[in-house]
């Protein structure tokens, strides 16, 4: 099933709990308002060109400017960006920021580009969208491989193009150019916010120290495994491309990190056992994290899931499918779009420091993303427990309805 489909479910499960909304609006937003797709030329360091394919979707902004990060990936497809652009907008209205949502990529494989050639797709991108993108238009972020040098070369390449330095065009920037404290931290730091606020209103009765899988070990999974773990949770489980390693009684965390930096992989790390990624999220654990891709919860796998709570630092890891299986299993699944929506809040966050032109520290960057993550995973426990309907039902209900009204009094 493609991809886009998985979020046009999502949306109809949705609608039977929203009202007064025309049915006119929910079909315009089943559909993105501009798809950008476009063939990159690239010298490559041999003297060849290259032709990669490049996207940009951008699927709403009712709310506000588009928002919604870049990624360069070899799967990188349409279906894939236009779901992820959907799914950027619904985030966006979960946590109640004022944007809208979008969504880019490259299919380019990162691995086999030299810096030199990285930094000529990422400003070839730059030229090809220009027109598009910009403070008050659009204003992209960083995405599965992609990272903040990369956030500074487009920075500079629209900056040359305008004739003027603009920030406030990209976020997900290195602070030395305009980027936010705390932005790296964001989506794992809003992720560990939206669980501990749900361990409080569920009232689980897990053990003092609960344990934690994490499927995915980038950003987002190393650096929520490092938070967990000073909080007091025990992380069972790690993976990355080349696999995954378990050890029932936790790892040494730095012990791990230190390993991937010289290896570049998990693979053979030390370890009770060494499984595939699939069978990692079957394993004995608490609380399961899926920090990878798309689809890694299915109906095929989904009855096997041994944890109570499931946090979607990833996007859109659980198929529909799944969704009520697990539902049906009494498992709480925090979905992606308020999971994970940390770091989109910090990226707004940024946005505004670069149009205001005056910064805040880490502790104000935290003082102001916690209440925001912990007041929507309130409201969303709360809708679902009233509707009895799964916690991502209830997030998109609530979010499609503030697009829905913000399009209905603009009408």
């Amino acid at each position: 099933m493609p991809l886009y489909q998985n979020a046009l479910i999502q949306l109809e499960e949705a609608k039977q709990y929203i009202t007064d909304i025309p049915k006119d609006i929910f079909e315009i937003i089943k559909e993105p308002q501009r798809i950008t797709q476009t063939a990159l030329s690239i010298r490559m360091d041999n003297g060849e060109i290259k032709i990669f394919q490049a996207y940009r979707v951008q699927h709403n902004n009712a709310c506000g400017p588009y928002k919604g990060g870049i990624r360069f990936h070899p799967q990188v497809n349409l279906d894939e960006v236009k779901t992820l652009a959907f799914w950027m907008s619904v985030k966006c209205a979960t946590v109640g920021i004022p944007l809208g949502g979008a969504k880019g990529g490259i299919e380019v494989d990162v691995k086999m580009l030299s810096e030199g050639e990285l930094q000529r797709l990422s400003r070839a991108y730059i030229r090809s969208m220009y027109h598009i993108l910009g403070k008050d238009k659009d204003i992209p972020a960083p995405d599965v491989n992609t990272n903040p040098k990369i956030m500074a070369w487009m920075m500079d390449e629209y900056s040359q193009i305008a004739g003027y330095n603009v920030p406030s065009m990209i976020t997900g920037k290195p602070i030395e150019v305009g980027g936010s404290e705390g932005r790296g931290e964001a989506t794992a730091q809003g992720g560990f916010y939206v669980l501990q606020k749900l361990l409080e209103l569920s009232k689980l009765n897990l053990v003092s120290k609960p344990k934690i899988i994490i499927q995915g070990f980038g950003n987002a999974g190393s650096i929520f495994a490092k938070i967990a773990s000073d909080a007091g949770f025990i992380i069972v489980g790690l993976s990355d491309s080349q696999g995954a390693i378990y050890s029932q009684n936790g790892f040494d965390l730095e012990e791990i990190k230190n390993f991937k930096e010289k290896n570049k992989t998990l693979k053979n790390a030390p370890a009770e056992k060494y499984i595939s990624n699939e069978k990692l999220l079957e394993e004995e654990c608490d609380i399961l994290v899926p920090a990878a891709l798309e689809n890694q919860i299915t109906k095929e796998n989904a009855t096997k899931i041994k944890a109570k709570i499931v946090l979607e630092l990833a996007n859109g890891p659980t198929t529909p499918e799944a969704d009520q299986i697990l539902h049906q299993q009494e498992i709480i699944v925090a979905p992606d779009v308020l999971a994970n929506a940390g770091g989109v809040t910090v990226s707004y966050f940024e946005w505004v420091q670069n149009i205001q032109n005056f910064y805040w520290t880490s502790e104000e960057v935290q003082k102001k993303l916690r209440p925001i993550m912990e007041q929507s995973t309130e409201n969303i426990w709360r809708f679902s427990k009233e509707k009895n309907i799964p916690l991502r039902t209830a997030a998109f209900a609530l979010a499609v309805s503030r697009i829905a009204k913000a399009m209905k009094v603009r009408w």
